[in-house]
């Protein structure tokens, strides 16, 4: 569910509205009186309202698009520009509701609203991440938003929910590096697969990710002929996820090879270990 606007920001409608917006709906229909006719801010806010809470998105943004352009200085103006955004958003049109958000934050830096602008551009770009088999900008774009969010504002509601969506666009991210490690790997090329694996051990520790790297360490060091590192990775995947199945795989590629996971002190895992697992 597309997360709405502060209360404050949808329902502030001056009492008397309710009169205004029952006699303005009946000329809604005239496209070109809406784009020409200048009307009370009261009214075309409330007729925008109408159009988001009835899934006119696209009528409702230009609507608070109306609301600006005909009463830049008023009240309503600067709740239209948050309205508009979210209007955009909800028809996934994020890069429309990106901009707008982003303009509400540069006119208003102060607002009490603001928070809520900086998780509309986030969860914009996060609503937009694809599989690991594309291009990860957007991810990348998605994560910065969000630490931006819960660095600025980090005891709102907003934050809680921006947490949850960075470990998982954390844990996409690990999943490419992981996804070309692979390939590498397949193609015999163990240089470009350890350091794609690596990246995910020492970046991506904490996701899901992070036991295969190591299992996958420990079969391309030993594909080198690099046994202490192979062994070292085995030992700290062992340490950690000891029931794991990667480690059940390492510690077999190991003893087919008359060895045994150790940790090895001089190892870039080794210290990596001390500092992070």
């Amino acid at each position: 569910m597309k997360p709405w606007p502060p209360r404050a920001v949808r329902t502030c409608i001056l009492p008397t509205l309710a009169v205004v917006l029952a006699l303005a709906l009946p000329g809604c229909s005239s496209d070109a009186e809406s784009e020409y006719t200048e009307r009370p801010v009261e009214e075309l806010y409330n007729s925008a309202l109408d159009s988001l809470l009835s899934g006119g998105y696209t009528q409702a943004a230009e609507g608070f698009d109306e609301v600006e352009r005909q009463h830049p200085y008023s009240v309503w103006a600067t709740k239209a520009q948050l309205m508009a955004a979210f209007s955009h958003y909800q028809t996934n049109r994020y890069d429309q509701a990106i901009l707008a958000a982003d303009r509400f934050i540069q006119l208003h830096p102060n607002s009490v609203d603001t928070p809520y602008a900086f998780y509309l551009i986030a969860i914009s770009y996060y609503e937009q991440i694809t599989d690991v088999g594309r291009d990860q900008r957007v991810t990348e774009q998605a994560l910065a938003a969000l630490n931006e969010l819960v660095r600025r504002y980090p005891d709102t509601e907003y934050a809680r929910d921006a947490r949850l969506k960075i470990a998982l666009a954390r844990d996409h991210l690990a999943g490419k590096e992981m996804e070309i490690g692979r390939f590498y790997l397949a193609e015999g090329n163990y240089i470009s697969a350890i350091n794609r694996f690596r990246v995910v051990v020492e970046e991506y520790e904490t996701t899901t990710h992070a036991p295969e790297a190591l299992h996958r360490l420990t079969e391309a060091y030993l594909a080198l002929g690099v046994t202490d590192e192979a062994r070292t990775a085995a030992a700290v995947l062992g340490h950690n996820y000891p029931g794991s199945v990667w480690y059940r795989d390492s510690y077999e590629v190991l003893t087919g090879g008359d060895s045994r996971p150790r940790k090895t002190e001089g190892s870039w895992i080794g210290r990596l270990w001390r500092s992070v697992f």
